[in-house]
């Protein structure tokens, strides 16, 4: 048990490591000796969990949806925003995140399109969005997962924004403004007024980053 813990905790690191690289150089200019040096570990422990530069970057991008969970709440509409929220709360000091995002977006060398973050992203939230209008929390005109689509699709044009006009800054109240335009456009008007899209909800609804089972954010 402890070696298989041990095992983990290895991994974790080296995807970690591999995730800050991967952000600040993208794909094809990161290096292993570079993600070498960001991690305490051999050559052949990282390959042993990772066998090659592309299965690391897969690696960081399966963690995506693995990476981050809020607590359950009963409006489904409400939970869907609020892992919008705590990505954007986490993203300025979270490269497994930006790493993700700038994976999925640039074109390099490999093609990620069959394990692109913003399709399990939509899939996650496409779920929720289901459950929204099953529980009548959308309007009847709204298709849930183009609806999914179109809040997935906006994200990294909104990271992207952020990153230029203030280091990321103020990336939580940019999302927190799509909500604020979006939301009445999809939300059955009693569920409009319950909903919180205040910027400091992602804070308040996130449980854990990175480790499974972590404590709630008070």
């Amino acid at each position: 048990m402890a070696q298989q813990e041990r095992a983990i905790r290895t991994r974790r690191m080296i995807l970690q490591g591999a995730a800050e690289v991967f952000d600040e150089f993208g794909y094809d200019a990161a290096s292993i000796k570079e993600i070498l040096s960001r991690v305490e570990v051999t050559k052949g422990a990282l390959y042993f969990h990772f066998p090659s530069k592309e299965a690391l970057a897969r690696g960081v991008i399966q963690e995506q949806t693995l990476h981050l969970r809020v607590a359950e709440n009963a409006s489904k509409l409400q939970e869907l925003v609020d892992i919008t929220m705590a990505v954007a709360h986490v993203l300025p000091e979270d490269a497994m995140l930006r790493a993700g995002i700038r994976l999925a977006v640039e074109r390099g060398s490999v093609d990620f399109g069959d394990s692109n973050p913003l399709l399990a992203w939509t899939e996650v939230l496409g779920a929720l969005a289901e459950q929204a209008k099953q529980q009548g929390e959308l309007l009847p005109q709204v298709d849930p997962m183009e609806t999914t689509e179109l809040i997935v699709s906006s994200f990294p044009g909104i990271t992207l924004y952020s990153q230029v006009a203030a280091g990321l800054a103020d990336v939580e109240r940019r999302v927190s403004v799509l909500w604020q335009h979006l939301l009445p456009s999809i939300a059955t008007p009693s569920v409009l007024a319950r909903l919180d899209t205040a910027p400091g909800r992602g804070a308040r609804a996130l449980l854990s980053v990175g480790e499974a089972g972590g404590e709630s954010a008070e």
